[in-house]
């Protein structure tokens, strides 16, 4: 497969009957890496055309990869009360069933690494080791304006927040977003549950942060009270091209290769 080329997705239908594209490559014999990708982001635009799949691959991982709901080629209901962390947690557990994974490893980035974190929690059984790149510290996307956001969204007024105005771009850039989507998965994720010392899974977890990325203390924080968290950061990134550092993808093949 070309570097350019991606599998077509193929559906899972999450507990509440939301459509969820995953997308599979690599040997489906092989272990499995399932791979959940950051706040505006994708599948493809996370884990595909950043050397993610390619490099697992190469690594003799099979790589399942997830569209989580309100991106991608999934469903993108606009109410928050379809994004708690528990139901994206969930739509994990329901694509490992629907693909007759007892067991994997686990790969993602930003809210994509929040979510691991829970389902690490929620069913440890089903995931041996996860990498937890730019995990958010606290409350997901906390310092976004929503009410910034969807003034821009509605009249197309000026975003001043640099936070905010930082996701918005990133979210246009990625062909079929749906920025009123967007913000309901931020008002939704708010005020549930945070990582912390109470909830902190028991697998091995490699914590990954750039070096220019503000939430960097938070999150070697973090791996500080997980009882088998590691730590690696990831050289001259920020929270937003993070995923395309080579050395971060090295760290993570060397630390699935561990188990």
């Amino acid at each position: 497969m070309s570097p350019l080329t991606a599998p077509a997705p193929r559906s899972v239908y999450s507990t509440d009957g939301l459509k969820l594209a995953t997308y599979e490559f690599g040997d489906p014999t092989a272990p499995t890496v399932l791979a959940m990708h950051g706040f505006a982001s994708s599948a493809l635009a996370n884990w595909h055309l950043t050397g993610w799949t390619r490099d697992l691959t190469r690594a003799g991982y099979r790589v399942l990869a997830i569209d989580q709901r309100g991106h991608g080629a999934s469903d993108k209901p606009h109410s928050p009360a379809a994004y708690s962390m528990e139901a994206l947690a969930d739509d994990v557990r329901q694509v490992l069933d629907a693909y007759l994974l007892d067991e994997v490893f686990y790969a993602g980035y930003s809210l994509g690494a929040r979510v691991g974190w829970q389902a690490a929690d929620s069913f440890p059984e089903r995931i041996s080791r996860a990498v937890l790149g730019g995990i958010p510290d606290g409350d997901p996307l906390k310092r976004f304006q929503v009410a910034d956001a969807r003034e821009h969204i509605e009249q197309g007024t000026e975003v001043t927040d640099r936070l905010t105005g930082a996701y918005l771009t990133m979210a246009k850039a990625v062909p079929g977003n749906d920025l009123s989507a967007l913000v309901a998965v931020v008002e939704g994720l708010r005020g549930g549950t945070q990582p912390g010392p109470d909830n902190a899974p028991a697998q091995p977890l490699l914590f990954a942060t750039g070096s220019d990325d503000r939430i960097i203390d938070a999150s070697r924080a973090l791996a500080a009270v997980t009882p088998h968290g590691q730590f690696f950061e990831i050289p001259g990134r920020n929270h937003f091209n993070a995923p395309t550092s080579r050395a971060f993808r090295e760290a993570a093949i060397a630390f699935f290769g561990e188990a």
